[in-house]
């Protein structure tokens, strides 16, 4: 889990995952082509070392087609980590709500 951490701490490696999100089987150079766009300054070479600490943590999936690499995007480590970290903290409202909707609806008995 602490390489979806480090992989997710830097803007780039977000922007990328946002542009899969987009749009699945990018190549490095679409890729590039885009990050660039949206502002980033990289080469092909920065773009693959991006995608190498993505690849680490399981977030980009590669698939080989002939002599180019397309890369997928893969939730299931997001998930995880909503799983362990967000949700838990989003229940502790929910529940203090629904006890609290209880007593109103109780008349106050506790």
């Amino acid at each position: 889990m602490d390489t979806v951490f480090k992989a997710l701490s830097d803007p780039c490696r977000r922007a990328i995952l946002d542009l899969l999100a987009e749009r699945d089987g990018r190549t490095s150079g679409q890729i590039e082509e885009a990050v660039n766009e949206l502002g980033f300054s990289l080469t092909r070479f920065g773009v693959m070392k991006h995608l190498k600490v993505l690849e680490d943590a399981r977030l980009v999936i590669p698939r080989r087609s002939g002599r180019f690499k397309h890369h997928y995007l893969n939730v299931i480590p997001l998930q995880q980590v909503v799983d362990r970290w967000m949700e838990p903290l989003t229940q502790k409202p929910m529940a203090r709500a629904m006890l609290n909707l209880k007593n109103s609806i109780e008349g106050g008995k506790k």
